[in-house]
């Protein structure tokens, strides 16, 4: 019997590589078993080889073709929503459980601070996106003190860290972030967007989230500070750079149209910035984008791994 569930990650680009990083070095179930890439020259596959991970540039092919294949339970999927398509169906047959970075969405979504244990038997788990991951446990928050009908999320990232895989997934960023706001958040209807800061030197993530609500009282403003406070902590325990930029903010709305969201009437705006940095691992601080989204992934494979270890005993 073993203690750990041996893992590859497929995609040898920046989130793979920080990915495989964190792996080898925080993993407690989970064991680092396999890089797997399509370019020969990615730093990500040499830098695996340097470290005793065994490699392959033939993509999920060349992957189900290695040694010891069959002893991998967990595949994560650091491509593209489009790659992550045509990986899931090869790998289909095997019986792999897969946790997808990217946001095709084919599964569950998987948020740790708000549902970590829900999908753990999911043959294919979604990460949402690095916008999501870092915004829509607030909004989860607001949801649990007072209904939300309404959450729009502004992910803020450096140019610089958007590599092939993110700009190449721009529309389906927007369209998986805004359905796991609902779905995950509980927001009754959720806007996600994305701006792609090139200025020099690179900044830092900066995530703003606004919630409307129907709550007139002081105490429930009290509440939905304390709960927005609690799940940036819960947070921050496996993302340590995550963090409240401001205090939150709850101001009335004006007496405009938006203030009926369909026919839920309300009241005041929940404002809250957020700022994540990276850990450092592989990738500079300023990519607290590609930081949150391996650290969320880590976080949700050791829970897996954990699961499939207790049901092997």
């Amino acid at each position: 019997m073993t203690d750990k569930i041996k893992a590859a990650v497929v995609g040898s680009g920046n989130i793979g590589t920080d990915l495989m990083i964190k792996l080898l070095r925080l993993g407690e179930h989970v064991e680092m078993a396999a890089m797997i890439g399509i370019d020969p020259a990615s730093d990500g596959l040499a830098r695996a080889d340097r470290l005793g991970v065994p490699t392959t540039a033939k993509g999920v092919e060349g992957l189900i073709a290695m040694p010891g294949f069959e002893d991998i339970r967990i595949v994560f999927d650091a491509t593209s929503a489009k790659a992550h398509q045509t990986n899931a169906r090869a790998l289909a047959p095997y019986g792999k459980r897969l946790i997808d970075l990217t946001p095709a969405a084919l599964g569950p979504f998987a948020v740790p601070a708000v549902n970590l244990d829900r999908h753990l038997d999911a043959p294919d788990l979604n990460m949402v996106t690095c916008g999501g991951q870092a915004t829509i446990p607030v909004v989860a928050a607001v949801a649990r003190v007072t209904p939300v009908p309404y959450a729009e999320i502004v992910a803020s990232i450096a140019s610089k860290s958007a590599g092939p895989g993110t700009r190449a997934n721009i529309d389906e960023f927007t369209a998986t972030t805004a359905s796991a706001i609902e779905s995950v958040g509980g927001a009754t209807r959720g806007k996600a967007v994305i701006i792609l800061n090139p200025a020099e030197p690179a900044l830092i993530m900066r995530d703003t989230v606004f919630c409307l609500v129907n709550a007139p009282d002081p105490a429930t403003h009290a509440r939905i500070a304390a709960a927005v406070e609690q799940m940036v902590a819960d947070v921050a325990a496996y993302v340590p750079g995550y963090r409240l930029k401001r205090p939150v903010q709850i101001t009335p709305v004006a007496d405009q149209p938006h203030t009926l969201v369909g026919d839920d009437p309300v009241t005041h705006q929940v404002s809250v910035l957020l700022e994540v940095e990276g850990a450092g691992h592989y990738l500079p601080p300023y990519a607290g984008n590609l930081d949150i989204m391996t650290s969320a992934a880590l976080r949700v494979g050791e829970r897996a791994a954990a699961h499939i270890l207790e049901g092997t005993r």
